[in-house]
Protein backbone atom coordinates (compact mmCIF):
# COMPACT_ATOMS: atom_id res chain seq x y z
CA UNK A 1 0.00 0.00 0.00
CA UNK A 2 3.03 2.29 0.17
CA UNK A 3 3.63 1.98 -3.59
CA UNK A 4 1.40 4.93 -4.56
CA UNK A 5 0.40 7.94 -2.50
CA UNK A 6 -1.44 11.09 -3.55
CA UNK A 7 1.60 13.11 -2.54
CA UNK A 8 5.13 12.21 -1.49
CA UNK A 9 5.88 11.72 2.16
CA UNK A 10 8.05 14.78 2.85
CA UNK A 11 11.56 13.87 4.06
CA UNK A 12 14.36 16.01 5.46
CA UNK A 13 16.59 16.79 8.42
CA UNK A 14 16.18 20.56 8.89
CA UNK A 15 12.50 20.91 9.76
CA UNK A 16 8.95 19.99 8.75
CA UNK A 17 5.62 21.78 9.03
CA UNK A 18 2.20 20.35 8.20
CA UNK A 19 -1.05 22.27 8.49
CA UNK A 20 -4.51 22.47 6.98
CA UNK A 21 -3.59 25.31 4.57
CA UNK A 22 -0.61 25.61 2.23
CA UNK A 23 0.02 29.28 3.00
CA UNK A 24 0.17 28.63 6.75
CA UNK A 25 2.54 25.68 6.28
CA UNK A 26 4.81 27.83 4.12
CA UNK A 27 4.81 30.56 6.75
CA UNK A 28 5.77 28.04 9.43
CA UNK A 29 8.65 26.83 7.30
CA UNK A 30 9.80 30.40 6.71
CA UNK A 31 10.05 30.90 10.47
CA UNK A 32 12.27 27.83 10.75
CA UNK A 33 14.40 29.20 7.90
CA UNK A 34 14.83 32.46 9.82
CA UNK A 35 16.24 30.60 12.82
CA UNK A 36 13.05 30.11 14.80
CA UNK A 37 12.28 26.84 16.52
CA UNK A 38 9.22 24.58 16.24
CA UNK A 39 7.30 26.66 18.78
CA UNK A 40 7.93 29.96 16.98
CA UNK A 41 6.87 28.30 13.72
CA UNK A 42 3.67 26.89 15.24
CA UNK A 43 2.65 30.27 16.65
CA UNK A 44 3.16 32.08 13.34
CA UNK A 45 1.33 29.28 11.50
CA UNK A 46 -1.56 29.47 13.96
CA UNK A 47 -2.09 33.19 13.48
CA UNK A 48 -1.99 32.86 9.69
CA UNK A 49 -4.65 30.14 9.82
CA UNK A 50 -6.91 32.66 11.59
CA UNK A 51 -6.72 34.74 8.42
CA UNK A 52 -6.84 32.11 5.67
CA UNK A 53 -9.34 29.70 7.31
CA UNK A 54 -11.60 32.16 9.18
CA UNK A 55 -14.59 29.81 8.94
CA UNK A 56 -12.63 27.26 11.01
CA UNK A 57 -10.60 29.32 13.49
CA UNK A 58 -10.27 32.88 14.72
CA UNK A 59 -8.56 35.05 17.35
CA UNK A 60 -11.51 34.60 19.70
CA UNK A 61 -11.19 30.81 19.74
CA UNK A 62 -9.42 28.21 21.83
CA UNK A 63 -6.36 25.98 21.55
CA UNK A 64 -4.95 22.87 23.21
CA UNK A 65 -1.39 21.85 22.29
CA UNK A 66 0.85 18.87 22.98
CA UNK A 67 4.47 19.99 23.01
CA UNK A 68 7.83 18.31 23.50
CA UNK A 69 10.72 20.59 24.43
CA UNK A 70 14.18 19.15 23.90
CA UNK A 71 15.46 21.52 26.60
CA UNK A 72 12.91 20.31 29.16
CA UNK A 73 12.93 16.73 27.79
CA UNK A 74 9.27 16.22 28.57
CA UNK A 75 5.87 16.25 26.90
CA UNK A 76 3.47 18.88 28.20
CA UNK A 77 -0.01 20.18 27.46
CA UNK A 78 -0.71 23.86 26.88
CA UNK A 79 -4.34 24.36 27.88
CA UNK A 80 -5.72 27.45 26.21
CA UNK A 81 -9.32 26.31 26.54
CA UNK A 82 -11.15 29.22 28.11
CA UNK A 83 -13.72 28.44 30.81
CA UNK A 84 -17.29 29.63 31.21
CA UNK A 85 -17.64 33.22 32.42
CA UNK A 86 -18.83 34.11 35.93
CA UNK A 87 -22.35 34.90 34.72
CA UNK A 88 -22.79 31.60 32.86
CA UNK A 89 -25.05 29.73 35.26
CA UNK A 90 -27.64 27.08 34.50
CA UNK A 91 -30.27 29.30 36.13
CA UNK A 92 -29.41 32.20 33.83
CA UNK A 93 -29.75 30.09 30.69
CA UNK A 94 -32.85 28.12 31.65
CA UNK A 95 -34.60 31.31 32.77
CA UNK A 96 -34.45 32.37 29.14
CA UNK A 97 -36.38 29.27 28.13
CA UNK A 98 -33.41 27.24 26.90
CA UNK A 99 -32.90 23.51 27.34
CA UNK A 100 -29.77 23.44 25.17
CA UNK A 101 -27.10 26.10 24.75
CA UNK A 102 -27.31 27.48 21.20
CA UNK A 103 -24.55 26.63 18.77
CA UNK A 104 -23.86 30.26 17.90
CA UNK A 105 -24.46 33.77 19.18
CA UNK A 106 -23.33 35.31 22.45
CA UNK A 107 -24.66 32.83 25.03
CA UNK A 108 -22.38 30.16 23.53
CA UNK A 109 -19.24 32.16 24.30
CA UNK A 110 -16.58 31.21 26.85
CA UNK A 111 -13.41 33.20 27.62
CA UNK A 112 -11.35 33.29 24.39
CA UNK A 113 -8.23 31.27 25.12
CA UNK A 114 -6.11 30.93 22.02
CA UNK A 115 -4.22 34.23 22.10
CA UNK A 116 -2.94 33.62 25.62
CA UNK A 117 -2.04 30.05 24.70
CA UNK A 118 0.00 31.19 21.72
CA UNK A 119 1.77 33.83 23.80
CA UNK A 120 2.48 31.28 26.54
CA UNK A 121 4.00 28.94 23.94
CA UNK A 122 6.09 31.78 22.54
CA UNK A 123 7.32 32.92 25.97
CA UNK A 124 8.14 29.58 27.56
CA UNK A 125 9.26 27.55 24.54
CA UNK A 126 9.93 29.92 21.66
CA UNK A 127 12.75 32.30 20.84
CA UNK A 128 11.24 35.02 18.67
CA UNK A 129 9.39 38.28 19.34
CA UNK A 130 5.70 39.14 19.17
CA UNK A 131 6.39 41.07 15.97
CA UNK A 132 8.19 38.11 14.37
CA UNK A 133 5.25 35.73 14.80
CA UNK A 134 2.44 38.22 14.05
CA UNK A 135 3.84 39.93 10.97
CA UNK A 136 2.99 37.11 8.51
CA UNK A 137 -0.65 37.13 9.65
CA UNK A 138 -0.75 40.92 9.45
CA UNK A 139 0.55 40.70 5.87
CA UNK A 140 -2.28 38.42 4.75
CA UNK A 141 -4.95 40.31 6.68
CA UNK A 142 -3.76 43.65 5.27
CA UNK A 143 -2.60 42.73 1.75
CA UNK A 144 -5.12 39.95 1.26
CA UNK A 145 -5.13 36.23 0.55
CA UNK A 146 -6.88 34.02 -2.07
CA UNK A 147 -10.08 33.18 -0.23
CA UNK A 148 -11.02 29.51 -0.15
CA UNK A 149 -14.20 28.45 -1.95
CA UNK A 150 -15.48 26.99 1.32
CA UNK A 151 -15.06 30.35 3.05
CA UNK A 152 -17.18 31.89 0.31
CA UNK A 153 -19.77 29.12 0.72
CA UNK A 154 -19.86 29.73 4.47
CA UNK A 155 -20.40 33.47 4.01
CA UNK A 156 -23.13 32.79 1.44
CA UNK A 157 -24.85 30.44 3.88
CA UNK A 158 -25.11 33.13 6.55
CA UNK A 159 -25.36 36.21 4.33
CA UNK A 160 -29.04 36.81 5.11
CA UNK A 161 -28.39 36.46 8.85
CA UNK A 162 -25.48 38.89 8.61
CA UNK A 163 -27.56 41.44 6.71
CA UNK A 164 -30.61 41.18 9.00
CA UNK A 165 -29.07 40.54 12.40
CA UNK A 166 -25.25 40.81 12.50
CA UNK A 167 -24.36 44.06 10.68
CA UNK A 168 -20.74 44.12 11.88
CA UNK A 169 -20.16 40.69 10.31
CA UNK A 170 -21.89 41.86 7.14
CA UNK A 171 -19.50 44.81 6.94
CA UNK A 172 -16.46 42.59 7.57
CA UNK A 173 -17.21 39.77 5.14
CA UNK A 174 -19.44 41.49 2.57
CA UNK A 175 -18.01 45.01 2.40
CA UNK A 176 -20.31 47.25 0.42
CA UNK A 177 -22.83 44.41 0.39
CA UNK A 178 -20.75 42.46 -2.13
CA UNK A 179 -20.10 38.74 -1.77
CA UNK A 180 -16.49 37.63 -2.27
CA UNK A 181 -15.81 35.13 -5.02
CA UNK A 182 -13.65 32.02 -4.71
CA UNK A 183 -9.91 32.73 -4.87
CA UNK A 184 -10.46 36.49 -4.96
CA UNK A 185 -8.19 38.61 -2.79
CA UNK A 186 -9.92 39.07 0.58
CA UNK A 187 -8.64 41.39 3.30
CA UNK A 188 -9.41 42.03 6.96
CA UNK A 189 -7.75 45.41 7.60
CA UNK A 190 -9.44 45.90 10.97
CA UNK A 191 -7.91 42.67 12.29
CA UNK A 192 -4.52 43.74 10.92
CA UNK A 193 -4.78 46.99 12.86
CA UNK A 194 -5.68 45.09 16.04
CA UNK A 195 -2.51 43.03 15.77
CA UNK A 196 -0.45 46.10 14.91
CA UNK A 197 -1.67 47.83 18.06
CA UNK A 198 -0.80 44.75 20.12
CA UNK A 199 2.73 44.85 18.69
CA UNK A 200 3.01 48.58 19.45
CA UNK A 201 1.96 48.05 23.06
CA UNK A 202 4.34 45.11 23.36
CA UNK A 203 7.27 47.06 21.97
CA UNK A 204 6.71 49.85 24.46
CA UNK A 205 8.44 47.41 26.85
CA UNK A 206 12.05 46.26 26.76
CA UNK A 207 13.01 42.61 26.56
CA UNK A 208 11.35 39.69 24.74
CA UNK A 209 9.47 38.25 27.71
CA UNK A 210 8.26 41.66 28.88
CA UNK A 211 6.95 42.33 25.39
CA UNK A 212 5.07 39.04 25.35
CA UNK A 213 3.53 39.85 28.74
CA UNK A 214 2.50 43.27 27.42
CA UNK A 215 0.83 41.61 24.43
CA UNK A 216 -1.09 39.31 26.78
CA UNK A 217 -2.14 42.32 28.84
CA UNK A 218 -3.27 44.20 25.72
CA UNK A 219 -5.58 41.35 24.81
CA UNK A 220 -6.93 40.29 28.21
CA UNK A 221 -6.64 43.43 30.33
CA UNK A 222 -6.26 46.16 27.72
CA UNK A 223 -7.91 47.53 24.62
CA UNK A 224 -9.07 44.16 23.21
CA UNK A 225 -10.88 43.11 26.39
CA UNK A 226 -12.29 46.62 26.73
CA UNK A 227 -13.74 46.55 23.20
CA UNK A 228 -15.27 43.12 23.82
CA UNK A 229 -16.69 44.23 27.16
CA UNK A 230 -18.21 47.41 25.76
CA UNK A 231 -19.84 45.53 22.89
CA UNK A 232 -21.27 42.80 25.11
CA UNK A 233 -22.77 45.28 27.59
CA UNK A 234 -25.53 46.15 25.13
CA UNK A 235 -25.42 43.58 22.31
CA UNK A 236 -28.43 41.27 22.08
CA UNK A 237 -28.21 39.07 19.01
CA UNK A 238 -30.12 36.37 17.19
CA UNK A 239 -28.82 32.81 17.58
CA UNK A 240 -29.82 29.30 16.53
CA UNK A 241 -32.48 29.11 19.27
CA UNK A 242 -34.53 31.51 17.13
CA UNK A 243 -34.39 34.28 19.75
CA UNK A 244 -32.11 37.16 20.64
CA UNK A 245 -29.88 36.85 23.70
CA UNK A 246 -27.21 38.83 25.51
CA UNK A 247 -23.92 37.16 26.34
CA UNK A 248 -22.53 36.31 29.77
CA UNK A 249 -18.88 37.19 29.10
CA UNK A 250 -17.38 40.39 30.56
CA UNK A 251 -14.03 42.14 30.43
CA UNK A 252 -13.53 41.15 34.09
CA UNK A 253 -13.79 37.47 33.10
CA UNK A 254 -10.99 37.94 30.61
CA UNK A 255 -8.80 39.92 33.00
CA UNK A 256 -8.70 37.13 35.56
CA UNK A 257 -7.81 34.23 33.27
CA UNK A 258 -4.64 32.86 31.72
CA UNK A 259 -3.58 29.71 29.85
CA UNK A 260 -1.83 26.94 31.79
CA UNK A 261 0.72 24.17 31.32
CA UNK A 262 -0.36 20.70 32.42
CA UNK A 263 0.89 17.13 32.46
CA UNK A 264 -0.50 14.99 29.62
CA UNK A 265 -2.52 11.83 30.05
CA UNK A 266 -0.65 8.88 28.51
CA UNK A 267 -1.21 5.25 27.58
CA UNK A 268 1.32 2.58 26.53
CA UNK A 269 0.45 0.56 23.44
CA UNK A 270 2.74 -1.91 21.59
CA UNK A 271 5.94 0.01 22.31
CA UNK A 272 4.31 3.41 21.84
CA UNK A 273 3.28 5.93 24.50
CA UNK A 274 0.47 8.19 23.29
CA UNK A 275 0.04 11.56 25.02
CA UNK A 276 -3.29 13.39 25.03
CA UNK A 277 -5.06 16.12 26.99
CA UNK A 278 -6.87 15.31 30.22
CA UNK A 279 -10.61 14.56 30.42
CA UNK A 280 -11.55 18.24 30.03
CA UNK A 281 -11.20 17.25 26.37
CA UNK A 282 -12.13 14.10 24.52
CA UNK A 283 -8.48 13.00 24.19
CA UNK A 284 -8.80 10.09 26.64
CA UNK A 285 -11.28 8.46 24.20
CA UNK A 286 -8.31 7.66 21.97
CA UNK A 287 -6.48 6.08 24.89
CA UNK A 288 -9.50 4.11 26.07
CA UNK A 289 -10.01 2.76 22.58
CA UNK A 290 -6.38 1.65 22.44
CA UNK A 291 -6.83 -0.15 25.76
CA UNK A 292 -9.73 -2.11 24.28
CA UNK A 293 -8.00 -2.79 20.95
CA UNK A 294 -4.88 -4.03 22.71
CA UNK A 295 -6.63 -7.40 23.04
CA UNK A 296 -7.24 -7.77 19.29
CA UNK A 297 -4.82 -8.77 16.54
CA UNK A 298 -5.04 -5.47 14.67
CA UNK A 299 -1.78 -6.22 12.84
CA UNK A 300 -3.37 -9.36 11.40
CA UNK A 301 -6.33 -7.46 9.95
CA UNK A 302 -6.47 -5.90 6.51
CA UNK A 303 -6.19 -2.14 7.28
CA UNK A 304 -8.89 -1.41 4.70
CA UNK A 305 -10.96 -4.50 5.43
CA UNK A 306 -14.29 -5.07 7.15
CA UNK A 307 -12.79 -6.69 10.28
CA UNK A 308 -10.62 -3.63 10.90
CA UNK A 309 -13.42 -1.13 10.36
CA UNK A 310 -15.90 -3.10 12.46
CA UNK A 311 -13.57 -3.75 15.39
CA UNK A 312 -12.29 -0.18 15.59
CA UNK A 313 -15.81 1.25 15.28
CA UNK A 314 -17.25 -0.97 18.00
CA UNK A 315 -14.38 -0.15 20.37
CA UNK A 316 -14.89 3.55 19.68
CA UNK A 317 -18.60 3.29 20.48
CA UNK A 318 -17.73 1.97 23.94
CA UNK A 319 -15.13 4.65 24.63
CA UNK A 320 -17.36 7.48 23.46
CA UNK A 321 -20.22 6.21 25.63
CA UNK A 322 -17.87 6.53 28.61
CA UNK A 323 -16.98 10.03 27.46
CA UNK A 324 -20.60 11.04 27.88
CA UNK A 325 -20.89 9.68 31.42
CA UNK A 326 -17.50 10.39 32.99
CA UNK A 327 -15.49 13.11 31.21
CA UNK A 328 -15.43 16.73 32.33
CA UNK A 329 -13.20 19.39 33.81
CA UNK A 330 -11.33 17.55 36.61
CA UNK A 331 -11.23 20.78 38.62
CA UNK A 332 -15.00 20.43 38.97
CA UNK A 333 -15.69 16.72 38.52
CA UNK A 334 -14.19 13.52 39.88
CA UNK A 335 -13.17 11.65 36.72
CA UNK A 336 -12.23 7.97 37.30
CA UNK A 337 -9.67 8.03 34.52
CA UNK A 338 -7.30 5.45 36.03
CA UNK A 339 -10.16 2.96 36.25
CA UNK A 340 -11.30 3.74 32.70
CA UNK A 341 -7.78 3.03 31.40
CA UNK A 342 -7.11 -0.04 33.52
CA UNK A 343 -6.50 -3.47 32.00
CA UNK A 344 -9.31 -4.98 34.04
CA UNK A 345 -11.87 -2.47 32.80
CA UNK A 346 -10.65 -2.78 29.21
CA UNK A 347 -10.95 -6.55 29.34
CA UNK A 348 -14.58 -6.29 30.46
CA UNK A 349 -15.40 -3.75 27.77
CA UNK A 350 -13.67 -5.83 25.09
CA UNK A 351 -16.07 -8.72 25.74
CA UNK A 352 -18.98 -6.52 24.64
CA UNK A 353 -17.71 -6.40 21.06
CA UNK A 354 -19.52 -8.99 18.96
CA UNK A 355 -19.58 -9.80 15.22
CA UNK A 356 -22.67 -7.59 14.92
CA UNK A 357 -22.82 -3.80 15.19
CA UNK A 358 -24.21 -2.52 18.47
CA UNK A 359 -27.18 -0.18 18.40
CA UNK A 360 -26.98 0.58 22.13
CA UNK A 361 -25.18 3.44 23.85
CA UNK A 362 -23.33 1.26 26.32
CA UNK A 363 -21.42 3.17 28.99
CA UNK A 364 -19.62 1.14 31.63
CA UNK A 365 -20.59 1.33 35.28
CA UNK A 366 -17.63 2.39 37.43
CA UNK A 367 -17.88 1.47 41.13
CA UNK A 368 -18.87 4.52 43.14
CA UNK A 369 -20.28 6.25 40.07
CA UNK A 370 -23.49 4.26 39.67
CA UNK A 371 -25.79 7.23 40.36
CA UNK A 372 -23.87 9.44 37.94
CA UNK A 373 -24.10 6.75 35.26
CA UNK A 374 -27.86 6.48 35.66
CA UNK A 375 -28.36 10.25 35.78
CA UNK A 376 -26.41 10.87 32.56
CA UNK A 377 -27.99 7.99 30.67
CA UNK A 378 -31.49 9.10 31.70
CA UNK A 379 -30.74 12.65 30.57
CA UNK A 380 -29.34 11.48 27.23
CA UNK A 381 -32.42 9.38 26.56
CA UNK A 382 -34.50 12.56 26.78
CA UNK A 383 -32.25 15.35 25.50
CA UNK A 384 -30.01 13.71 22.89
CA UNK A 385 -32.33 12.89 20.05
CA UNK A 386 -31.68 11.08 16.81
CA UNK A 387 -31.47 13.40 13.85
CA UNK A 388 -29.17 14.82 11.22
CA UNK A 389 -25.63 13.63 11.79
CA UNK A 390 -23.12 16.37 12.54
CA UNK A 391 -20.14 16.30 10.22
CA UNK A 392 -20.87 13.17 8.14
CA UNK A 393 -18.11 14.25 5.75
CA UNK A 394 -16.86 17.79 5.33
CA UNK A 395 -20.11 19.07 3.81
CA UNK A 396 -20.81 20.94 7.04
CA UNK A 397 -17.97 23.35 6.23
CA UNK A 398 -20.30 25.25 3.92
CA UNK A 399 -22.99 25.45 6.57
CA UNK A 400 -23.35 27.49 9.74
CA UNK A 401 -21.47 25.00 11.87
CA UNK A 402 -17.74 25.47 11.95
CA UNK A 403 -14.81 23.16 12.30
CA UNK A 404 -11.14 23.33 13.17
CA UNK A 405 -7.55 23.44 11.89
CA UNK A 406 -4.44 21.50 12.85
CA UNK A 407 -0.67 22.07 12.89
CA UNK A 408 2.30 19.70 13.30
CA UNK A 409 5.87 21.01 13.51
CA UNK A 410 9.21 19.33 14.24
CA UNK A 411 12.50 21.24 14.04
CA UNK A 412 16.08 20.06 13.55
CA UNK A 413 16.70 20.02 17.32
CA UNK A 414 13.84 17.59 17.88
CA UNK A 415 11.24 19.96 19.36
CA UNK A 416 7.65 18.90 18.62
CA UNK A 417 4.32 20.73 18.44
CA UNK A 418 0.91 19.19 17.83
CA UNK A 419 -1.83 21.78 18.14
CA UNK A 420 -5.51 21.93 17.17
CA UNK A 421 -6.78 25.52 17.27
CA UNK A 422 -10.46 26.22 16.71
CA UNK A 423 -13.39 28.47 17.55
CA UNK A 424 -14.13 32.07 16.80
CA UNK A 425 -15.43 31.09 13.37
CA UNK A 426 -16.70 33.95 11.25
CA UNK A 427 -20.17 32.38 11.60
CA UNK A 428 -19.94 31.92 15.41
CA UNK A 429 -21.18 35.33 16.49
CA UNK A 430 -21.05 38.95 15.32
CA UNK A 431 -17.72 40.60 14.61
CA UNK A 432 -16.64 42.78 17.53
CA UNK A 433 -16.59 46.43 16.39
CA UNK A 434 -13.07 47.75 15.97
CA UNK A 435 -11.36 44.36 16.37
CA UNK A 436 -12.10 42.45 13.16
CA UNK A 437 -12.89 39.11 14.81
CA UNK A 438 -15.71 37.41 16.68
CA UNK A 439 -15.99 35.24 19.77
CA UNK A 440 -16.26 31.47 20.11
CA UNK A 441 -19.22 29.14 20.63
CA UNK A 442 -17.55 26.45 22.77
CA UNK A 443 -20.13 26.71 25.60
CA UNK A 444 -22.56 24.68 23.47
CA UNK A 445 -20.72 21.61 24.78
CA UNK A 446 -22.12 22.10 28.28
CA UNK A 447 -25.42 20.58 29.38
CA UNK A 448 -28.01 22.62 31.25
CA UNK A 449 -28.94 19.72 33.53
CA UNK A 450 -27.27 20.03 36.97
CA UNK A 451 -25.14 17.33 38.55
CA UNK A 452 -23.28 16.11 35.45
CA UNK A 453 -19.52 16.26 34.79
CA UNK A 454 -20.32 18.53 31.84
CA UNK A 455 -23.00 20.69 33.45
CA UNK A 456 -22.56 24.41 32.87
CA UNK A 457 -20.81 26.24 35.73
CA UNK A 458 -18.80 29.48 36.00
CA UNK A 459 -15.06 28.92 35.66
CA UNK A 460 -15.51 25.43 34.23
CA UNK A 461 -13.90 24.29 30.98
CA UNK A 462 -16.28 22.84 28.39
CA UNK A 463 -15.47 19.29 27.34
CA UNK A 464 -13.81 20.28 24.11
CA UNK A 465 -13.49 18.07 21.05
CA UNK A 466 -10.06 19.55 20.27
CA UNK A 467 -7.53 16.75 20.62
CA UNK A 468 -3.99 16.96 19.25
CA UNK A 469 -1.74 13.90 19.60
CA UNK A 470 1.92 13.32 20.34
CA UNK A 471 3.40 9.82 20.57
CA UNK A 472 6.70 8.43 21.79
CA UNK A 473 8.18 5.20 20.44
CA UNK A 474 10.16 3.23 23.01
CA UNK A 475 10.37 6.40 25.08
CA UNK A 476 11.62 8.65 22.25
CA UNK A 477 9.39 11.48 20.96
CA UNK A 478 8.49 10.32 17.47
CA UNK A 479 5.09 11.28 16.09
CA UNK A 480 2.87 14.37 16.00
CA UNK A 481 -0.55 14.13 14.38
CA UNK A 482 -4.11 15.41 14.40
CA UNK A 483 -7.13 16.50 12.41
CA UNK A 484 -10.09 18.85 12.49
CA UNK A 485 -13.49 17.22 12.65
CA UNK A 486 -15.28 17.68 15.98
CA UNK A 487 -16.35 14.30 17.38
CA UNK A 488 -14.61 12.59 14.47
CA UNK A 489 -11.13 13.80 15.44
CA UNK A 490 -10.31 10.76 17.58
CA UNK A 491 -11.81 8.40 15.04
CA UNK A 492 -9.87 9.60 12.00
CA UNK A 493 -6.67 9.87 14.02
CA UNK A 494 -7.05 6.32 15.29
CA UNK A 495 -7.30 4.83 11.78
CA UNK A 496 -4.16 6.73 10.82
CA UNK A 497 -2.25 5.67 13.94
CA UNK A 498 -3.16 1.99 13.72
CA UNK A 499 -2.29 1.76 10.04
CA UNK A 500 1.06 3.43 10.69
CA UNK A 501 1.92 1.39 13.79
CA UNK A 502 0.60 -2.05 12.86
CA UNK A 503 0.78 -2.10 9.07
CA UNK A 504 3.92 -0.08 8.43
CA UNK A 505 2.28 2.48 6.17
CA UNK A 506 4.28 5.67 5.82
CA UNK A 507 2.63 8.89 6.96
CA UNK A 508 1.17 9.80 3.59
CA UNK A 509 -0.11 6.29 2.86
CA UNK A 510 -1.71 6.10 6.31
CA UNK A 511 -3.42 9.45 5.71
CA UNK A 512 -4.53 8.52 2.18
CA UNK A 513 -6.24 5.32 3.33
CA UNK A 514 -10.06 5.32 3.20
CA UNK A 515 -11.61 6.76 6.35
CA UNK A 516 -14.71 6.04 8.39
CA UNK A 517 -16.45 7.15 11.57
CA UNK A 518 -19.63 6.71 13.58
CA UNK A 519 -22.16 9.18 14.97
CA UNK A 520 -23.55 6.51 17.30
CA UNK A 521 -23.10 8.67 20.42
CA UNK A 522 -24.42 12.18 21.21
CA UNK A 523 -22.69 14.95 19.27
CA UNK A 524 -20.78 17.57 21.22
CA UNK A 525 -22.33 20.29 19.06
CA UNK A 526 -25.80 21.80 19.08
CA UNK A 527 -28.40 20.28 18.70
CA UNK A 528 -26.59 17.27 20.28
CA UNK A 529 -28.14 14.60 18.05
CA UNK A 530 -26.98 10.99 17.62
CA UNK A 531 -27.51 8.19 15.10
CA UNK A 532 -27.39 4.75 16.79
CA UNK A 533 -25.46 2.21 14.77
CA UNK A 534 -24.45 4.71 12.12
CA UNK A 535 -21.26 4.24 10.13
CA UNK A 536 -20.03 6.73 7.54
CA UNK A 537 -17.39 5.31 5.19
CA UNK A 538 -15.72 6.72 2.10
CA UNK A 539 -16.49 5.15 -1.25
CA UNK A 540 -12.73 4.51 -1.48
CA UNK A 541 -13.42 1.24 0.36
CA UNK A 542 -13.98 -1.79 -1.85
CA UNK A 543 -17.61 -2.67 -2.56
CA UNK A 544 -17.30 -6.06 -0.85
CA UNK A 545 -16.02 -4.36 2.32
CA UNK A 546 -18.99 -2.00 2.37
CA UNK A 547 -21.38 -4.89 1.80
CA UNK A 548 -19.77 -6.86 4.63
CA UNK A 549 -20.24 -3.92 6.98
CA UNK A 550 -23.92 -3.70 6.06
CA UNK A 551 -24.25 -7.43 6.70
CA UNK A 552 -22.84 -6.90 10.21
CA UNK A 553 -25.66 -4.51 11.01
CA UNK A 554 -23.94 -1.16 10.55
CA UNK A 555 -26.32 1.54 9.34
CA UNK A 556 -24.01 2.53 6.55
CA UNK A 557 -23.78 5.82 4.72
CA UNK A 558 -21.28 5.81 1.87
CA UNK A 559 -19.63 9.20 1.49
CA UNK A 560 -18.07 10.32 -1.76
CA UNK A 561 -14.44 9.42 -2.36
CA UNK A 562 -11.89 11.69 -0.68
CA UNK A 563 -14.42 13.59 1.44
CA UNK A 564 -13.75 12.37 4.99
CA UNK A 565 -11.02 13.63 7.33
CA UNK A 566 -8.34 16.34 7.24
CA UNK A 567 -5.32 14.62 8.82
CA UNK A 568 -1.78 15.95 9.01
CA UNK A 569 1.26 14.35 10.67
CA UNK A 570 4.99 14.68 11.27
CA UNK A 571 7.60 12.21 12.51
CA UNK A 572 11.21 12.17 13.69
CA UNK A 573 13.11 8.89 13.32
CA UNK A 574 15.82 7.76 15.70
CA UNK A 575 18.54 8.85 13.24
CA UNK A 576 17.11 12.40 13.01
CA UNK A 577 15.31 11.93 9.69
CA UNK A 578 12.14 14.03 9.62
CA UNK A 579 8.93 13.10 7.82
CA UNK A 580 5.65 14.93 7.20
CA UNK A 581 2.39 14.44 5.34
CA UNK A 582 -0.98 16.08 4.83
CA UNK A 583 -4.32 14.98 3.47
CA UNK A 584 -5.24 15.62 -0.18
CA UNK A 585 -8.89 15.94 0.91
CA UNK A 586 -10.25 19.48 0.25
CA UNK A 587 -7.01 20.12 -1.69
CA UNK A 588 -5.65 22.68 0.75
CA UNK A 589 -3.69 20.97 3.56
CA UNK A 590 0.04 20.80 2.91
CA UNK A 591 3.24 19.46 4.41
CA UNK A 592 6.55 21.16 3.71
CA UNK A 593 10.08 20.51 4.85
CA UNK A 594 13.67 19.96 3.89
Amino acid sequence: MNAFTTRPEILGTFGVVASTHWIASSVGMSILEKGGNAFDAAVATGFVLQVVEPHLVGPGGDMPALVYSRRKDKVEVICAQGPAPAGATIERYTSEGLSLIPGDGLLATVIPGSFDGWMLMLRDYGSMSVRDVLEPAIYYAERGHPVLPRVVDTIAGVADLFEREWPTSHQTWMPGGKMPTAHSNVRNPVLAETWKRIIAEAEAKRGRENQIEAARDAFYRGFVAEAIGVYLETAEVMDSSGSRHKGALTADDMAGWSATIEEPLTYDYHGWTVAKTGPWGQGPVFLQTLSILKGFDIAGMDPVGADFVHTVTEAMKLAFADREVYYGDPKFADVPIEHLLSDTYAAARRKLISPQASLDLCAGVVPGFERQHDLVMEMLSKDSQTGAVYEPTMAHLSQKRGDTVHIDVIDRDGNFVSVTPSGGWLQSSPTIPGLGFCLNSRAQMFWLQPGLPTSLAPGKRPRTTLTPSLALHEGRPTLSFGTPGGDQQEQWQLSFFLRHVHHGLNLQAAIDGPLFHTAHFPASFYPRTREPGSLIAEANFAADVLNALRARGHRLTVADEWTVGRLTAARRDADGLLRAAATPRLMQAYAVGR
